[in-house]
């Protein structure tokens, strides 16, 4: 046992056993105190460095929880077995410097953006109602299946824009559209189901959930009015991924009769529809297409829908219309789970539709989205004859291009992102010496949208 000196830093506002301690560990860490070594007693190293037992005591307790000494009864403590190796290979023998957070930077937004698509002042007004009015509600978390407040107003909306019949008990709230997949492959398999059919080209994330929860696929081609019920499973319960109102990435819109086909499909095999209604209030020419879960009278719709496209990306909120067979599984498991949805952005959302915000905002995201569109295809029209076609032009947020080109989908959409511009390649509808991209022409600011199409054009056929 060799003595401890140590200089106590006095005008320091760190706590002498926090200097003691810090003293302590570097030396045994450094192998100045070697493993095995007798400390020096409480009362001892109190005398030695002039402090109070209680000051010293302090300091031998961190070094103890954190492992450094060990305490043996009525002989003291010693320094704990640390191998120089070991410390050296988890960074606990170097001084470790704290992060240098000046010199970090918030790179911009690749992309184009346009403020005007959203009124965040009103946003904001509602986001100032929940913290000053319902600040208590925040104090506990919300309700796995969505606040009662946002599926009250989602159930009249969808009834009112869309025909959807949805009791508020019927509605499940959750982060994006991946998130409540999730749920339902949950709820399939406790009801047997475990084949799934998919639209061929489709929305590739959901067929992944599916395909990670052990599903079999089976994917059903689209043609220009929707997918081949003909080749959809019979005899045999199991559930469709579809979305009839808006095709991705195709664009198609299934007309009723077929619609009808569809229910009749489900009715006669138990089986159920995923409607995925995504974005289908968009529509500019013309009314949006009617909802098929309106027409359901089997209760074998489930509906699906999201505020992305209709508010902003960031928000993450999601919905489904569960039929009543479902929602009495969900019932049962959802206790299960947490909510992934920010109960204050919920509630937001809640009085934002109250308010009538939400219908506001629809309407003029038809107009000025609208526009958007007719600017691209003009600009296509005029620059990119022969060379660039677009489809899939009456809704959504963005349009399907073939171009013309030996370049691959993946060159082409990094060209148009060194533009600003959000243009994806859509592998599925590429063909020889066609590339097919999915080009979003909805945050480009209106007076910017034909120029940044010619001008991607113009990188595209260099």
């Amino acid at each position: 046992m060799r003595p401890i000196s140590l200089e106590f830093k006095h005008n320091d506002p760190t706590p002498l056993y926090v200097q003691l301690y810090r003293y302590l560990k570097k030396e045994i860490v450094q192998g100045n105190i070697a493993a095995g070594e007798k400390l020096p007693s409480l009362r001892r190293l109190s005398a030695d460095l002039s402090i109070s037992v209680t000051t010293t005591g302090l300091a031998y307790n961190q070094l103890l929880v954190e492992g450094y000494i060990t305490s043996r009864p009525q002989s003291g403590y010693y320094v704990a077995n640390i191998a120089p190796a070991d410390l050296s290979a988890s960074g606990q023998g170097e001084k470790q410097r704290p992060y240098d957070f000046s010199s970090y930077t918030f790179e911009d937004y690749e992309y184009k953006y346009d403020l005007t698509s959203f009124d965040f002042g009103k946003w904001k007004k509602c986001v100032s109602r929940v913290l000053s009015e319902y600040s208590h509600m925040l104090l506990f978390e919300s309700d796995p299946q969505g606040e009662a407040a946002l599926r009250f107003e989602i159930s009249k909306y969808v009834y009112s824009s869309r025909g959807v019949t949805a009791d508020p008990d019927q509605i499940v709230v959750g982060a994006g559209t991946q998130q409540l997949t999730s749920h339902l492959c949950r709820i399939l398999r406790k009801m047997n189901i475990g084949l799934v059919s998919t639209e061929d080209p489709g929305y590739l994330p959901v067929q992944n959930i599916f395909r990670d929860h052990g599903f079999n696929l089976t994917k059903i081609p689209v043609a220009a009015d929707g997918i081949m019920i003909e080749q959809l499973p019979a005899n045999i319960p199991s559930a469709v991924y579809v979305s009839p109102s808006n095709q991705f990435p195709t664009g198609s819109v299934m007309p009723v009769g077929k619609r009808y086909r569809l229910l009749e499909w489900a009715r006669k095999n138990r089986s159920f529809i995923l409607e995925d209604d995504y974005d289908s209030e968009l529509r500019y020419f013309g009314k949006p297409v009617p909802a098929l879960q309106g027409l359901d009278e089997a209760d074998r719709v489930v509906y699906l829908g999201s505020f992305s496209s209709t508010l902003f990306p960031a928000i993450k909120i999601s919905y489904m219309v569960l039929p009543v067979e479902m929602i009495r599984i969900f019932d049962t498991i959802k206790s299960d789970y947490t909510q992934t949805c920010s109960k204050t952005e919920q509630l937001t959302l809640a009085l934002f539709m109250e308010e009538g915000f939400y219908y506001t905002n629809i309407r003029k995201l038809r107009t000025l989205y609208g526009q958007k569109l007719q600017s691209a295809l003009g600009a296509l029209a005029k620059y990119g004859s022969g060379f660039a076609l677009p489809i899939n032009t009456n809704s959504g947020i963005n349009i399907i291009l073939r171009v013309k080109t030996r370049k691959t989908p993946e060159e082409l959409s990094a060209s148009a992102r060194l533009l600003g511009l959000n243009v994806q390649p859509a592998a599925s509808l590429t063909e020889q010496d066609t590339a097919a991209l999915i080009f979003y022409y909805n945050q480009i600011p209106l007076e910017e949208v034909s120029g940044s199409v010619e001008e991607m054009l113009k990188k595209w056929k260099e």
